[in-house]
Parts: C-alpha cells; structure tokens; sequence
C-alpha cells in the first residue's frame, strides 16, 4: 500500500467509527433510561457477559463500572454455560453483550436466565434477533457495517458496544453522586490516584522550613536558603505569619543592583504578599498554582500560620506531572 492509501484507510475508518458513535444517539431513551434506573436500584450486582470481541468489551465495561462505583462482574457465556452460572446472585441484573444476538452460547445463557427470574438486559446490534426477544430491556447498538472491508471482523460495533457502557456508567456515577472522594478511593495507585488523594502537606513536610525574620542580615538569608537547599526562604513575623518571600531570584537582583548590602535586611529584599497554598489542598492544586503563576515553589500555610515549603521537584518526585 502507498502512503496515501494507507492514510485514507485510516481515515475511512476513524469516521466510518465516528459515524456509528454518533448515530447511538438516536437508540439512547426510554429503555435507556430504564436500564439505569433498574441497575441503580439493584441490591445486587451487574453482571455483564459476552462471546468473542464482545467479551473483551464486557470486561472494560465491568472494569470502567467497578471504578466508578457500580458494583459489576464479569462472566464469559462460554464458561457460564459450563458451571460460572453459579456466580449469579438472585438479585443481580444480566447485561448479555451481542452484535447478533444469535450466538449459540448467547442463545442458551439468555434462556438460563429467564428461568433464574433475573432481569435480563441486551446490548444487542439485531432487534429481531432470539436475545433481543428474550431480554426484558434492549439496548441497541445497531451499526450500518463494519470498518473491516470485508464488514466481517468486529471493529465499528465493539466500539458502539464500548461507547454505550460508557454511557451506562457516567449516568449511573452521576445518579448516585459519584464525586472525587469516591474516585480516588477507588483509584489510590499511580499517578491518577496521587493527583486524587494526595495533599499539600504530604510533600511540604518532607521538606526542611527555610525562615528568617525580617531583621535577618543577607548573610543570614543566605545561610538559610543555601543550608535548607530549597532555592527560598520564607521570611516570618515574630508570631509566624508570613511577611514575605526571598528567593534565589531576589538574590540576583540584588547583586545586580549593588556591591555593598552589608546594612540591608531580609525585609529589604523580600517579596511582599507572596502566594501561598493551604496545606490541606491536594498537591495537583498546588501545580496548578505553579503553573498559573510561572513560579516554581509555595508557602504552605495552616491556620494562617508558616508550615513549609512545596517546591515543584516535589510534583515531579512523585510523578504529579
């Protein structure tokens, strides 16, 4: 194939995907509605099942419910049909996943189920096909072809598959008021889970607390800034609240200004009004900030009081940015 052959399939497929996407749209309503009120209300489990391509898709769909707050297992229909049925509760909901809905092992499990009394749900591309008929609720996911040229392998309608789960899954966080909290308990590995959970004064305390008093000499500055490693120091009231901020920046300004600073003091020097962070904020704040203000450090402060230094080595240490 030529470049350009290559680059026109590529297309041809994003939008023949896109296309398909944008036309769920039009099959998202009352049974929608339905399916999530019925999962929402559930005191059981969503168990979500499938064959071939389908059954990956179900997997992601439990992985993405599960993390969002709605309780969901995976059985393949394969295997439910060969002793997983088992792992069905009498109070879980069925969510059978099948583009044709014909699948021999899609056929029996759906009979299984309605003789079990569970409420049977299909995300189906066939509204006339045997599961369609036996579901209680059907979610179409019908797609006009597949991006395979041949419309054989299973490309357009596993990704219409995967977009309605994904729809199921934020009404539903949203209906039961799924929130950061949530999430980050759910998500406490990895970068993800440290920009949820992880706060201000996790990083600031492994820091030393560069201070000086207003009065202090710029040899005594010096000596904090450079024995404290971190660049900066706060400079504090006698009743630890802040007057100000010297960085390494004010340094050079000064000795670009002048030869003799042996009479000048930290107040001289200091930038006034510095920005400062509480340190109960989460530390994906504390970048933000950074960021907003093209600053590399800030003073934590709780209770109105000096409690540290967040430098942006902090950020970067564990894996913030």
């Amino acid at each position: 194939m030529s470049i350009n052959s290559i680059i026109s399939t590529a297309i041809n497929t994003i939008q023949l995907e896109a296309d398909a996407i944008k036309k769920l749209q039009n099959f998202i309503g009352d049974d929608f509605a339905a399916t999530v009120n019925i999962i929402a209300a559930s005191k059981g489990r969503l168990v979500v099942s499938g064959i071939g391509k389908s059954s990956i898709i179900a997997q992601k769909i439990v992985a993405t419910l599960n993390s969002t707050g709605t309780p969901a297992l995976f059985m393949h229909a394969a295997d439910a049909i060969h002793g997983d049925l088992g792992m069905i509760q009498k109070e879980d909901v069925i969510l059978l996943i099948s583009k044709s809905g014909e699948s021999p092992e899609i056929k029996v499990l759906a009979t299984l189920i309605k003789n079990f009394g569970n409420t049977l749900i299909g995300m189906v591309g066939n509204t006339s096909s045997f599961l369609a008929s036996n579901s209680d609720i059907i979610l179409n996911t019908t797609v006009d072809q597949e991006a395979c040229p041949n419309n054989l392998a299973p490309t357009t309608s596993t990704t219409a598959q995967m977009v309605m789960g994904d729809a199921l899954a934020i009404c539903l966080m949203q209906m039961k008021g799924f929130g950061m909290a949530d999430f980050a308990k759910f998500h406490p590995g990895g970068m993800l889970g440290k920009k949820l959970y992880l706060r201000v004064i996790d990083l600031s305390t492994q820091n030393e607390r560069p201070a000086v008093f207003k009065d202090a000499s710029i040899s005594q500055v010096i000596v904090e800034m450079t024995k404290k490693r971190l660049g900066t120091t706060a400079v504090v009231e006698n009743d630890n609240t802040i007057a100000g901020i010297i960085t390494d920046g004010d340094l050079r300004r000064m000795l670009e200004k002048m030869t003799d600073f042996s009479t000048l003091q930290a107040k001289d020097i200091m930038s006034k009004n510095p920005t400062t962070i509480e340190a109960q904020e989460l530390a994906i704040t504390a970048l933000e900030t950074m960021k907003t203000k093209n600053i590399s450090q800030l003073i934590v402060v709780e209770n109105e009081l000096y409690a540290g230094i967040i430098h942006l080595h902090d950020l970067v240490r564990e894996g913030i940015i």
